[in-house]
């Protein structure tokens, strides 16, 4: 019989649709480029994007825009939000607007243009790692910007545009919704508890062990209770923090080796889906508006956390109309089969 399960954290129902049950190997999805498409992130091409805002690799002493770079950061070519400007948030009766102040950034993940991060060496995801960090704070600092996502669209079905591999950054003047639910949940559980919801999931699955995929010295990783979609993993760290770009080195190493095996997981899985990954972060701390404004405190009641939502299924009219989402994978049975897999190689 299916199942209605409830997120632990905000108030989102999922149904695990038991009745509808699916093998890896029943998934089949299109993950392919169009061939032949100009690659404008290869190296030589560097004067076919904006110039670049920083670069990790490349030999001391080269100029920015050339190549021997290992981890290359640029603006956006066709950003969503623009830096230059300001605000000017106005009211047109009951309506509000402001102009698309933000930051879009590209950051591009390595030279070569058949890189994987399921497959990548230590070194190479550090780096990667590095630039996530150093680029999230650098964009905390800008008064204007509430937010800072970290997101990885990783296959056509995915929203990638572009084959060569890269990740995206996007610093909103807005606290989103789902940051600011999972942000408003947080406190409400810790008022009422004096305990991180964060912790207690964490606590809870390695207790069960059930959904646990992975569990190092430093990272958790879960097939969540109420998933949203089949093999979707979340990655926790063990330390209490907030902010993902307070990273310790020793973390940074770790998340590297972990980040990569449960990608390979993925990929042995299910034969290379596209897939979403999401750095989700406590809003820029001060800036979260509404009744809560006082009483956020993100550094003792939220978590810092990573999705891995692999493209395996399709949102249709129901999802869209009720809000529910339709697994028809159990995390339990998601967890058997992902962690079948040799990943240490």
């Amino acid at each position: 019989m299916s199942e209605f399960r409830k997120d632990p954290i905000i108030d989102r129902w999922v149904i695990i649709a038991t009745e509808r049950s699916r093998r890896p190997n029943d998934f089949q999805t299109e993950n392919q480029f169009p061939a032949g498409n100009f690659n404008p992130f290869a190296p030589g091409n560097e004067d076919r994007t904006p110039p670049e805002i920083a670069a990790w690799g490349r030999p001391e002493g080269s100029p920015p825009d050339s190549p021997g770079w290992q981890v290359r950061v640029v603006p956006n070519k066709f950003p969503v939000l623009t830096r230059e400007g300001e605000l000017d948030p106005q009211g047109l009766g009951m309506f509000d607007q402001m102009n698309g102040v933000g930051a879009h950034e590209v950051i591009i993940e390595n030279p070569d243009a058949t890189w994987d991060m399921a497959d990548a060496s230590q070194e190479e995801m550090i780096a990667v790692l590095n630039a996530y960090t150093e680029r999230m704070t650098a964009l905390q600092n800008d008064p204007r910007f509430q937010y800072v996502l970290i997101f990885r669209n990783a296959g056509v079905a995915a929203g990638a545009t572009l084959a060569h591999p890269h990740s995206q950054i996007i610093a909103l003047p807005i606290t989103p919704r789902q940051a600011q639910e999972k942000v408003v949940a947080a406190r409400d559980y810790f008022e009422r508890k004096k305990r991180c919801v964060f912790a207690d999931v964490i606590r809870q699955e390695l207790a069960m062990g059930d959904r646990v995929v992975e569990d190092s010295e430093h990272f958790v990783v879960l097939s969540p209770f109420a998933a949203r979609f089949p093999f979707e993993l979340q990655i926790y760290p063990k330390r209490h923090n907030h902010d993902f770009s307070q990273l310790e080195p020793e973390e940074r190493t770790a998340l590297a080796q972990v980040l990569t095996r449960s990608l390979r997981r993925i990929k042995k899985t299910l034969g290379d889906p596209a897939y979403n990954l999401m750095v989700h972060t406590a809003p820029v701390s001060g800036t979260l508006t509404g009744r809560h404004e006082k009483s956020v405190h993100a550094a003792e009641d939220f978590l810092w956390h990573i999705d891995i939502l692999p493209r395996l299924t399709k949102i249709a009219g129901f999802e869209w109309g009720t809000g529910f989402y339709i697994n028809p994978v159990s995390p339990e049975e998601a967890t058997k089969f992902l962690k079948e897999q040799d990943v240490e190689n």
